[in-house]
């Protein structure tokens, strides 16, 4: 074997780096894991401050706008979508999405029966809001969804109908504002009940930002890693080669000078580990060997 070829220090190194490797690539796996999570958690706590943002933007449009501008409602010739919640709070988020920081993430309440067909709720929206529905202990739903723009982490929370002025535009067009039927007609957003979950309030973000977060902390971990054990490495060899290899040497030279007929040599024993107990040995197995040597000597 090749192995079997090498010189002690290097066949060390080479264990050595085998083992590293080896644990390299498990812990490279479980970091992964760990660190992917840990990613998608920081993901999460600014979704969900977000969606908090938005929360606060809904309840100031219905507790101060609306009561502002809910007698224009029946007056005016268009709805004023501004006392809606939802609306105000889409349009704040689109707004949002300037920053740069923020441009990837996108915001929906998401609803089966929308006044505004903006809001309309696809197959996968409405298959969570069915969820909600069935179960109403269920308060967040959270995972991976592929759309055509690519794979997006997103969270999502139920919206029920809590207020009983909701259902002055959303129970019966008989009860809507006229401006609401101009606009939008009669057909779409209404039979909604009090304590209904009518729609799903979404956070979504691109895979992506919650990959290359965990990419970019595993890199991180294992250049650190492999720092440490290149300066591992250079600190075992120096005192490798300080504690053992330098005396095995030294030893072997001069047992080769032994084996050639010089008995004037002596083991270095500056020890008393294995290596000064070798050396011992070595130093008795001399003087034997001298002392058979005289006798043989004298009796020629």
């Amino acid at each position: 074997m090749v192995l079997q070829k090498l010189k002690l220090g290097a066949k060390f190194n080479v264990l050595l780096a085998a083992a590293f490797l080896i644990g390299l690539l498990l812990s490279s796996v479980a970091l992964s894991q760990v660190l992917e999570n840990r990613a998608r958690g920081e993901v999460t706590s600014k979704s969900l401050m977000l969606i908090q943002s938005m929360n606060s933007v809904r309840d100031y449009t219905s507790t101060k706008i609306q009561p502002l501008l809910k007698s224009r409602l029946d007056t005016d010739p268009t709805f004023i979508a501004e006392t809606v919640p939802a609306y105000a709070a889409t349009e704040v988020f689109q707004r949002f999405r300037e920053n740069n920081e923020y441009k990837d993430f996108f915001y929906k309440e998401a609803t089966l029966n929308p006044t505004n067909t903006r809001d309309k709720a696809d197959v996968f929206e409405t298959s969570l809001v069915e969820r909600f529905q069935k179960e109403p202990n269920t308060k967040e739903i959270s995972g991976f969804r592929d759309l055509p723009g690519g794979q997006v982490f997103y969270i999502a929370r139920p919206l029920a109908v809590k207020q009983e002025s909701c259902l002055q535009c959303h129970s019966t067009p008989a009860r809507a504002p006229k401006s609401q039927i101009t606009t939008y007609g009669a057909d779409n957003g209404f039979g909604w009940k009090l304590n209904d979950v009518v729609a799903t309030q979404i956070i979504a973000v691109p895979a992506s930002e919650v990959i290359n977060n965990a990419w970019r902390s595993l890199a991180i971990v294992m250049a650190i890693l492999t720092g440490v054990f290149l300066a591992l490495v250079l600190l075992i060899n120096t005192l490798l080669k300080r504690s053992v290899i330098r005396p095995i040497r030294r030893m072997a030279n001069a047992a080769e000078a032994v084996s050639m007929g010089q008995m004037d040599i002596e083991f270095e024993q500056n020890s008393q580990d294995e290596i000064g107990a070798l050396a011992a040995a070595f130093n008795r197995m001399k003087s034997s060997l001298e002392i058979s040597m005289n006798l043989l000597n004298k009796r020629k």
